[in-house]
């Protein structure tokens, strides 16, 4: 029989209304995530004059990442086993009690932790709703939805700094945080009222132990290099209990890793030279991002005493940047198959903007910056989205979505170092300078810096050469910070040369351009991963009506395009009402009989009590058009060898049934009159 069963069937997919308002509130929820990666940069100078503590300012982003890409893993395999509704409801109430308790934060710690809470509802945001679109979607409609999210990423990318800016001029930081509850709630009501995701489940073994591992280690020794040299002396006994708990961590999480059913980052990825290196360099380029976003609000408050709106719209020049080398890059590459220019190209950029970005003072020009700000977005964009195509397009099938996880996130536990240690960096070299000027006589003594950031006019209080003292000490801080980038750059400069380049698997060749804007979700099945990006290639599928011609010939079958899309949609179904299969193809009766009339009169279809059903011989011509389609599909993913894995053997099954039978394919066949 060609039908396959009701429990390996995709949903209807929603129409109208419903369908507007689920894919609304998804792109909420996605907008909310990633909007809270970037949104708070602008504010952070105005929270740490508000609340104190600029030793740990690093630590307001640093939270959020760590917490987010740590619990994707956790949040997409719980989905697949229990289904995702509820866990996307759950992940929408923690982000926004997180919120909540963000906006209400006392002291620099609790906002810290409160980060923390929101980041982990913030991780299952991410992860669940690509994985809810694919529940709703039918594929070949599905590549059009993806790249609206994609887009999500970049309007979240470019408004987060304006927007964070914006809300402490206008407001007050505190509605960084509080902004998300109205529009949080919105999605969460939409979502109990129209979303309903299918029941399908996928048994995992979840590796609670490593995912608790890895949030260990990083914590340490994120802890290490925030504090080293900072609170405690480099060789104190604290420094050196977190550097040996990191190593033990690290070595037990080996240990677990080894022995884990499913584990959460498998060890013999290593093993390959192009993750690791696809790996190390999303690590530098994850570190320069979120350094950069971090410490660039700061320097435009204070050394050039705009205000935090307008140190958002002097950052949109890097959004931009990035923006167009991302989507550029991804253009060229599709069309022509090579992907090792752009990070070989793209690295060196990034060091060389690094490098300007350190050589600002007080004096620079606005045009200056912009270019310099420019050109960071540009080299870092050139950079990001190959590496998951690199990896993609290298590693065999078993080990797809656990390798372009790993990748992702090396990047965004590369923004949590880089964070960590930038904050490090400025906060000893701010210090140094400000002892500097106090012994020299030209800061009042008790001057406290962090009052400053808040109320960058305090200093014009100062005599002229005491304010020029001060904004070249805190300019000197700042050149210090992007300085020491550049070496970390240029470490993936040499890295890139070493790059196997291999030529692209088509599906590695599509790109989405929310991998390239910093977005992403740090957990991806094999499965899940493959049908993503088939989705995005059956965007460029022929119209309904020549692809049902091309299955025609291929199965040895002259029948109208109408009569077999009729076909596949009977035999699936089984047994179908007229009146349904004509409102299922958005035609009248009248206008779609012709076609069923002629598989009736080729004895493929019969009809029954008032409905058609297809017969023995209807069966079989519909399960050679599957088998068509299926083996159009199989042709994209060679080197992964679908006739050997059973799953991928499934799952182009799957497919091939699902775009052959699905409504949207069915009115545009009548829509032609095929």
């Amino acid at each position: 029989m060609a039908a396959h069963t009701s429990e390996q069937a995709a949903p209807d997919m929603p129409q109208g209304r419903n369908l507007a308002v689920i894919l609304g509130a998804l792109m909420l929820a996605m907008l909310l995530a990633a909007l809270d990666q970037t949104i708070v940069s602008t504010a952070l100078p105005t929270i740490v004059s508000d609340l104190g503590g600029l030793n740990h300012l690093s630590w307001v982003v640093t939270a959020y990442l760590l917490a987010s890409t740590a619990s994707t893993p956790l949040w997409g395999k719980l989905g697949d086993q229990y289904g995702r509704k509820r866990l996307f409801q759950l992940s929408i109430v923690i982000f926004l009690v997180g919120s909540a308790l963000c906006g209400l934060s006392g002291d620099m710690l609790q906002l810290i932790v409160f980060r923390a809470i929101q980041g982990l509802g913030g991780g299952g945001l991410m992860v669940l709703v690509v994985a809810i679109v694919g529940d709703v979607v039918p594929p070949r409609q599905r590549g059009r939805y993806q790249g609206l999210f994609g887009a999500v990423f970049g309007v979240s990318s470019v408004c987060g700094p304006l927007l964070g800016g914006w809300f402490v001029d206008n407001l007050s930081w505190h509605w960084v945080f509080y902004i998300n509850l109205p529009v949080g709630l919105l999605a969460l009501v939409a979502v109990a009222l129209v979303l309903h995701t299918p029941s399908e489940r996928h048994k995992h073994k979840i590796d609670y132990a490593g995912i608790l591992l890895i949030v260990g280690w990083s914590v340490a020794l994120v802890l290490m290099t925030t504090w080293g040299g900072n609170q405690y002396a480099w060789g104190s006994p604290q420094i050196i209990g977190l550097g040996a708990l990191a190593l033990v961590l690290i070595a037990a999480w080996i240990y677990v890793e080894k022995r884990a059913a499913e584990p959460v980052m498998p060890l013999h990825l290593f093993k390959d030279s192009v993750f690791s290196l696809s790996s190390a360099i999303g690590f530098v380029i994850g570190f320069a991002m979120f350094g950069a976003m971090t410490f660039l609000p700061l320097y435009m408050q204070v050394v050039h005493g705009v205000t935090p709106t307008m140190s958002g719209v002097h950052l949109l020049p890097m959004m931009v940047g990035m923006l167009v080398a991302s989507i550029g890059s991804g253009q060229l590459i599709s069309h022509t198959g090579k992907y090792k220019l752009y990070p070989v190209v793209g690295t060196p950029i990034t060091a060389l903007a690094l490098f300007l970005l350190s050589q600002m003072d007080e004096n620079t020009s606005t045009l200056s910056m912009s270019l310099r700000f420019a050109l960071l977005g540009f080299g870092l964009g050139l950079v990001m989205q190959v590496l998951v195509i690199a990896v993609q397009n290298q590693v065999p099938y078993k080990d797809l979505g656990a390798a372009t996880s790993g990748v992702t996130f090396f990047r965004q536990i590369g923004g949590s170092f880089g964070v960590a240690v930038f904050g490090s960096v400025f906060a000893n070299r701010l210090s140094a300078n400000m002892e500097e000027l106090l012994r020299k006589g030209e800061l009042p003594a008790g001057f406290n810096p962090e009052a400053v950031q808040g109320n960058p006019n305090l200093i014009d209080r100062f005599p002229p050469q005491v304010r020029g003292d001060f904004l070249h000490a805190y300019s000197s801080a700042i050149d210090t910070v992007f300085l020491w980038a550049v070496p970390v750059a240029l470490v993936a400069c040499v890295l890139t040369w070493f790059m196997k380049e291999t030529p692209l698997r088509s599906t590695a060749g599509e790109t989405d351009y929310g991998e390239g804007l910093g977005g992403g979700q740090s957990y991806r099945s094999s499965r899940h991963e493959v049908e993503r990006a088939l989705s995005r290639l059956m965007r460029k599928d022929p119209g309904a009506m020549e692809m049902y011609a091309r299955l025609g010939r291929l199965a040895g079958m002259d029948l109208p395009a109408g009569s077999m899309w009729a076909l596949c949609r009977i035999a699936q179904d089984r047994s179908v009402p007229g009146d349904e299969l004509a409102e299922r193809a958005g035609v009248s009766v009248e206008e779609g009989r012709p076609y069923v009339e002629r598989l009736v009169q080729d004895g493929l279809v019969e009809r029954q009590n008032g409905n058609l059903v297809s017969t023995e011989a209807g069966d079989r011509a519909a399960e050679r058009l599957f088998q068509a389609r299926a083996e159009g599909l199989a042709e994209h993913l060679e080197g992964w060898s679908p006739e050997e894995n059973p799953e991928l053997a499934e799952l182009l099954t799957r497919l091939a049934h699902d775009t052959l039978g699905d409504d949207a394919a069915g009115r545009e066949v009548h829509r032609t009159r095929g």
